[in-house]
């Protein structure tokens, strides 16, 4: 297990305050130290912020990217190395597909489906799908690993592309690289009853060590320990493999019978263990980033909605999918519906980070020679003509309200008290 980022959150003004930005970075790189002496390594330090909610308030959209190129200049010399500049409201979110273009290492979002409102957004969802398709001319469509589109993410997620503050205070949380431990255990259990105890048991092994460290490497400063997300996030070898994981708990192929109950059982592993839990604390399914995902969009045996369906049950949506680069916008605002839905009803945090790949087909192999990417192919996926006269009415529409299900004559999940930001 490692720790895939140490994230800091924090508000940032508009102009850039280069002292501040220092000091976040100090800090950030003694907390590291602390956990590298306890013998955890730390991958990545990144910085996760409200810039560009910073921006519309300061009425400056129009400064966006200049003013997105100079936080990454003082990033990169301070030592960050992704940046998140948060969610882009309706001014700023035009500027998004120029400011990932201009840069390397900032990341960016927009929310379809914000927290508590129970309402899709349906302007910000189609302009976010046409952003999607802007950003697939970036880097032969390697751009889109730095967008994702949210549906009710609250902040304070440590992984990226979702991460975003927007609270006075700074804080960090800590997301792992942990899919290793799903694979050991699902390697010697006996069955689904064992596996759920001894992943949960490890897990909290490790959550409390993680807490402990980075309670007491925040004590004499002004950031809080915000907590961990424990997803077990993969690597693209073929021991840190959540696909793989998944495969030797049902005995099938991703997708086939047995995979929700899989994926259910390692979930719950986690939300039952005892640590403090921030972000989706899930399972992540993202397609390029997991060997045996990887192999099986290649084989042509891996489905768009498969993942959707497994996230009904424990993730966080549909990550770094490889999709046809002639895939039509009406087609990816129907997807982005349907992720929304989900969330809403479920009344869970989803993302989708989707990339249309510039003149590639269904079946087509995809290899980026990225590190954190593994050799794939790209999804197939149905894509009707009808789709380009937009005739289905829910495109149109500006706003959809869905309440979180609940039988009736019972309390919502919103009434209950209870957090269900990942149920299973």
């Amino acid at each position: 297990m490692k720790i895939r980022s140490l994230t800091i959150l924090a508000h940032l003004p508009v102009p850039v305050d280069q002292s501040l930005i220092k000091e976040l970075a100090k800090t950030a790189q003694t907390i590291k130290g602390r956990y590298e002496e306890a013998g955890y390594q730390v991958q990545t330090v990144r910085l996760a912020t409200d810039f560009l909610a910073t921006i519309e308030r300061a009425q400056r959209p129009q400064d966006t990217v200049s003013l997105a190129k100079d936080l990454e200049a003082i990033c990169a010399e301070v030592g960050f190395q992704y940046v998140s500049v948060g969610t882009a409201g309706t001014a700023t979110l035009p500027y998004v597909s120029e400011m990932l273009g201009a840069t390397q290492s900032l990341f960016a979002t927009c929310q379809i489906a914000v927290p508590s409102t129970h309402q899709i957004a349906g302007p910000t969802l189609r302009t976010a799908a046409k952003i999607i398709k802007e950003i697939s001319h970036v880097d032969g469509g390697f751009g889109n690993l730095r967008f994702a589109v949210l549906a009710n993410v609250p902040p304070g997620v440590p992984f990226f592309p979702a991460a975003y503050w927007d609270r006075p205070f700074p804080a960090v949380a800590i997301a792992t690289e942990s899919a290793d431990l799903a694979m050991s255990i699902a390697r010697d259990a006996s069955d689904l009853s064992q596996a759920h105890r001894d992943l949960t048991s490890l897990i909290t092994q490790h959550g409390q060590r993680l807490e402990a460290i980075g309670l007491s490497a925040t004590r004499s400063s002004e950031m809080k320990f915000l907590g961990i997300d424990f997803s077990l996030a993969p690597f693209p070898t073929p021991s840190v493999s959540i696909g793989g994981a998944l495969e030797m708990l049902s005995g099938v192929p991703i997708g086939g019978p047995g995979t929700l109950t899989a994926a259910a059982t390692l979930t719950d592993a986690i939300q039952q263990a005892g640590f403090p839990h921030v972000g989706f604390c899930g399972l992540m399914l993202p397609v390029l980033e997991d060997s045996v995902l990887a192999q099986r969009s290649a084989e042509g045996s891996l489905r768009l909605y498969d993942l959707l369906q497994t996230s009904a049950v424990c993730g966080t949506g549909l990550d770094t999918v490889p999709l046809p680069g002639d895939l039509r916008e009406a087609t990816i605002q129907s997807i982005l519906y349907d992720v929304a839905a989900l969330s809403l009803r479920l009344s869970k945090p989803l993302t989708a980070r989707l990339m249309p790949l510039p003149g590639k087909q269904p079946g087509d192999p995809v290899d980026f020679g990225f590190e954190y990417f593994a050799p794939g192919g790209v999804l197939t996926l149905e894509d009707s003509p009808t789709h380009a006269n937009t005739s289905i009415s829910f495109l149109k529409m500006d706003a959809l309200m869905l309440q979180p299900y609940h039988r009736p004559h019972e309390k919502s999940c919103s009434d209950s008290g209870s957090n269900n930001d990942t149920n299973v």
